[in-house]
């Protein structure tokens, strides 16, 4: 479920939720309730969306999660490095392509050794603010923190 998405990325997240979703700036405006050129104005910069204005362009276009981890690989990479997670894998409505407005990310990961429910933590909110989508994190591998043993999913 998408959390917050950062205003001031505004312009770019509307226009390739919009164009992801095959519309027009008439048909995203229809869908939210708004005039076009107001979506205009908020595609090429000139105006800053309200947190509201912004929710709404973005659950008519049915705004992905995998689109902001296309736009964030990167940076959920060197999250990763920096709390000790690797090998990190998409799995879930992502890696099946039936993502929406509504999913979260879900990922499989490896921790490093030494490493705990600390850095998971830290590595989730890290994307979760790049994003703007919840994120779950689940270990996969022999270094999986022992408090973790008696559950499936860590969903943090």
């Amino acid at each position: 479920m998408i959390r917050h998405v950062d205003r001031s990325r505004a312009a770019h997240v509307v226009r390739a939720a919009r164009l992801d979703r095959g519309m027009s700036q008439a048909d995203l405006a229809r869908a939210a309730g708004m005039s076009q050129p107001n979506v205009a104005a908020i595609e090429n910069g000139t105006r800053n969306p309200s947190e509201d204005a912004l929710e709404r362009l973005l659950r008519a276009a049915d705004y992905r999660p995998s689109l902001a981890l296309e736009d964030n690989a990167e940076a959920i990479v060197e999250a990763g490095r920096r709390h000790g997670l690797h090998d990190i894998r998409v799995f879930g409505s992502i890696a099946t392509g039936a993502d929406h407005f509504t999913s979260d990310i879900d990922f499989l990961a490896r921790i490093d050794s030494g490493r705990g429910y600390f850095d998971i933590a830290a590595f989730t909110s890290a994307v979760e603010e790049l994003t703007g989508f919840t994120v779950d994190v689940i270990v996969d591998d022999e270094q999986r923190p022992s408090f973790l043993d008696s559950t499936v999913m860590a969903a943090l």
